[in-house]
């Protein structure tokens, strides 16, 4: 990143060419992503807070799901001073759902920061120090909030990348092949086109190679193995929720949003035994997501 922090197209693309053919027709995929983009809610606004909100609904969660959730959360809390200013369990009752409940807990700290500082940050550096805020992310609020150059890699991105490279690559080449792709000042369509392109072509499975705007230049085209399978970004396969250790949590997050429940009912709650529930009980409270009293168990 220049020190100015307005691009993050940096030297960390030297040493690393382009990725194969996405920088070079990058006039071809924004003429075939523009006039197909996705309606998303977060696509209609510039405002960082809004989008911030998205990005950090958006991991590990697929849009159709977020999209209400989104829309209720902003209507409840439309600027980070709104956020800031309620009890954590309020966050947590709206975010009920969407799982993760840490992404809550962080989202209101960086509204918390946000507000202390007295206006959201656009540098990549600024965007960092915020709570909870990683390299996607920030670089996500720096395209799609600010318009500044910036390269994302999401899951299908990251897909795209390996395939059209045609090898796995990781984290560090794929970031650098993606700040090489970008084509400049035009950050916001680019990842946008770029991540739809992924969504609607260049599918986990049953891709439609023949209709990419990047197929000249792939070196996968679908032929031989997936070069994208264990590539750094592309989403695998979740963990089994059923029984899991993450359903139990949320059953009694769940349960706790209609209020207190009484200590000795935790494992009935939960669907789990009584030492594996007070596991789970100390690990949420010092995750700051509950708060124990006496025999008593409440959102913070």
């Amino acid at each position: 990143m220049s020190t100015s922090g307005l691009t993050d197209r940096h030297t960390a693309v030297e040493g690393f060419p382009p990725t194969r053919g996405v920088g070079k027709q990058s006039d071809e995929v924004l003429d075939w992503g523009m006039p197909r983009l996705r309606d998303l809610p977060w696509r209609h606004t510039r405002d960082p807070w809004a989008i911030l909100v998205s990005e950090v609904m958006l991991q590990q969660t697929q849009a159709p799901r977020v999209i209400p959730k989104y829309q209720q959360f902003l209507a409840a809390f439309p600027t980070p001073a709104a956020c800031a200013a309620v009890p954590l369990g309020d966050v947590l009752r709206l975010w009920q759902g969407l799982g993760y409940p840490r992404r809550a807990r962080n989202l209101q700290a960086v509204a918390r920061a946000v507000v202390e500082l007295g206006e959201f940050p656009s540098t990549f550096e600024g965007l960092l120090a915020l709570p909870g805020v990683g390299q996607y992310t920030a670089r996500a609020v720096r395209a799609f909030a600010f318009e500044l150059d910036s390269a994302v890699v999401e899951t299908n991105i990251a897909r795209v990348l390996a395939r059209v490279a045609g090898h796995r690559l990781t984290a560090g080449e794929a970031q650098r092949a993606a700040d090489a792709a970008l084509p400049t000042g035009r950050s916001w369509e680019w990842n946008q086109c770029l991540m739809d392109l992924g969504a609607a072509l260049c599918r986990p499975v049953s891709p439609s190679c023949d209709s990419c705007p990047l197929s000249d230049g792939c070196a996968w085209r679908g032929n031989g193995t997936d070069p994208a399978v264990g590539s750094a970004g592309v989403s695998s396969r979740q963990a089994r929720f059923d029984g899991s250790d993450r359903q139990a949590r949320g059953k009694l997050l769940k349960a706790l949003t209609d209020g207190p429940v009484s200590a000795d009912r935790c494992a009935v709650v939960m669907d789990c035994d009584n030492a594996r529930a007070m596991r789970l009980v100390d690990e949420l409270e010092r995750e700051g997501l509950l708060v124990k009293s006496l025999c008593t168990l409440r959102l913070p």
